[in-house]
């Protein structure tokens, strides 16, 4: 039993951060109908900016998550003002190119400032793990489970009790009644876009600490909020936030009790398995037609 709790703290850590992801991810698609490639980049650029912001910069830890989001919301709300509404495009594969495009650019990019050496996030944290009632954690992901979860409360609560998060419900409802109540839908779409990029950075600079940032660190960060959005459903916020936990025990405990080696590959299979049997994610009632 013990060793079943300490698998699943694990899993906790993991999916607080992965439930960020997929709600960055699904809320633009929600929103804005963009399949968002240069998601997993965004991810990857938050380490990065919190790495070269403590280790070189010698900026202090918490100042640097709070920066990394700052920069991962301007670096979002830049891609959708400069290539998306200046642009003005219209059709998806359009958007679908230019999205690809940017994925490739930021990966490249990354490539050239940083290396291809992994790098280390340094903690302010000690590495000897907190004890409770058997189950071990290091303060680093005790911090990273209790941010991220603040974070989702705080993300819940802007959507469900503020002007904005009832313009954005309104938009993702019906954006054309929305013109007409007067929702600037332009503004939403620039916010939406800024605030889902926002968190895939702050998964990233939360992420570093615990393991590595690489160049090619956003590749599989976007496949599995791709994934993440599937289990919950397209546009489902709610469904994002469980399918995230959802994926991290499945991961968890697969790599534990099954083989190590296939840990990315459990989510995967299920992925497949509700494409395959629930198309609509687990989390949203199939559309009626008629």
């Amino acid at each position: 039993m013990d060793e079943v709790l300490q698998h699943a703290m694990n899993a906790l850590v993991l999916g607080s951060t992965y439930a960020l992801l997929g709600i960055g991810l699904t809320i633009i698609f929600g929103i804005m109908g963009v399949v968002n490639f240069a998601h997993g980049e965004i991810y990857a650029l938050g380490a990065y900016a919190a790495y070269g912001l403590v280790a070189l910069l010698k900026i202090d830890f918490f100042v640097s998550i709070v920066l990394a989001a700052l920069i991962g919301l301007i670096v979002g709300a830049l891609i959708e003002f400069v290539f998306l509404r200046k642009r003005n495009l219209r059709n998806i594969d359009e958007v679908m190119l230019i999205m690809i495009g940017i994925m490739i650019v930021m990966q490249n990019l990354q490539l050239m400032v940083w290396g291809g050496v992994a790098k280390i996030i340094p903690s302010p944290f000690s590495q000897s793990p907190l004890v409770f009632a058997d189950i071990a954690i290091s303060p680093t992901r005790l911090f990273v489970l209790c941010l991220a979860i603040v974070l989702l409360v705080l993300f819940y609560l802007g959507i469900e009790k503020t002007r904005f998060g009832l313009a954005v419900r309104a938009t993702f409802q019906d954006r054309d009644a929305a013109r007409i109540v007067g929702v600037n839908v332009s503004r939403v779409y620039t916010l939406t876009f800024a605030i889902g990029s926002c968190m895939a950075a702050i998964a990233g600079a939360l992420l570093g600490p615990i393991f590595v940032a690489t160049p090619t660190m956003g590749d599989l960060a976007s496949l599995k909020a791709f994934a993440i959005v599937i289990l919950g459903g397209l546009g489902n916020l709610g469904g994002a936030a469980i399918g995230g936990f959802l994926l991290a025990f499945i991961e968890e405990f697969g790599a534990s009790y099954i083989s190590t080696g296939y840990r990315d590959a459990f989510g995967f299979l299920v992925i497949i398995l509700v494409m395959l049997f629930r198309p609509q994610g687990l989390f949203t009632r199939k559309e009626r037609v008629g």
